[in-house]
């Protein structure tokens, strides 16, 4: 036996399986991830995966996962994080294993730091990041958490700024796609291109066994606009903006999105569309004719 299968044995170890195809996922909160990962469990081998939800950067993610999923079903974390293996080993191997990170991607992480801590990433088949436009990934955002109550106005906005900052350089990752060897998804394309579905299953290694969008998803309490929408064909994934167009909250996020320069210059690459309408409200004064006065 090689080292190099010495050493790949030893890294799976914890699971007590060896995968067939890796993944490593990145993606903001409310741009698609748990829709992405849940189509590519059913097109994973003979249906048998193994998903760690939400790990902690910096950490090892077989100990630092918020939730786990096995063959497409919700498994028990806690005896999970104390016998991995008694959990994952039902899947066998050439499994399907994807383990996902929200709010982050590595280029959030320089010099020793490793976003999966001490994890072997030479492992990995592909790093996944997945992206969705500006004006709809913010009216989502902001809207799920105007759901929650424990959140303040200035809580939340604080929030939603901040993570427009790794969002951006999120996208500027998207555009390095082919020098950083990364498959990129984009959420809206995915939602409404079935050959586009099919490439991506094809260049992540796995065959099309069912290719549609699947059930809405309960990660994250759903769509926060259509809760009874139960089938992902039924919501209107495309139309966030619009529906927040009118709220002052969102309005003003728009208007210092469109003064962020960084932002701007590459929604203009890969969401042109929001580009302009960021355009037009950065020539708009946000406040009222008068100023202060």
């Amino acid at each position: 036996m090689s080292f190099a299968v010495q050493q790949a044995q030893s890294a799976w170890q914890p699971l007590g399986i060896v995968p067939g195809v890796a993944l490593r996922l990145f993606g903001m909160r409310r741009s698609g991830n748990h829709a992405i990962v849940d189509w590519m469990q059913r097109n994973a081998p003979f249906g048998r995966s193994v998903f760690l939800n939400n790990c902690k950067p910096g950490q090892d993610p077989f100990r630092s996962f918020r939730g786990i999923e096995v063959n497409g079903a919700h498994a028990p974390q806690h005896k999970a994080l104390r016998d991995m293996s008694a959990v994952t080993g039902a899947a066998g191997d050439g499994a399907l294993l994807v383990m996902s990170y929200e709010d982050t991607s590595p280029a959030e992480f320089t010099g020793n730091r490793q976003v999966s801590g001490g994890f072997d990433e030479s492992l990995l088949s592909h790093n996944v990041l997945i992206y969705r436009g500006f004006l709809n990934w913010a009216a989502s955002l902001l809207k799920k958490m105007q759901g929650n109550p424990s959140y303040s106005l200035v809580r939340r906005n604080a929030i939603l700024l901040r993570a427009m900052d790794t969002y951006t350089r999120l996208l500027g990752m998207v555009e390095m796609a082919k020098e950083l060897a990364v498959t990129c998804i984009s959420y809206d394309r995915w939602c409404r291109d079935e050959a586009y579905r099919a490439d991506l299953l094809a260049e992540l290694g796995l065959k099309a066994q069912d290719n549609g969008l699947g059930a809405v998803q309960s990660y994250g309490g759903g769509s926060s606009f259509q809760k009874d929408a139960k089938g992902a064909e039924d919501l209107q994934t495309d139309q966030r903006w619009r529906q927040m167009a009118e709220d002052a909250e969102y309005q003003s996020v728009l208007h210092l999105a469109a003064r962020d320069e960084a932002l701007t210059d590459r929604l203009s690459r890969l969401f042109p569309g929001d580009a302009a309408l960021l355009a037009h409200v950065a020539s708009e004064k946000p406040m009222m004719r008068g100023g202060l006065a």
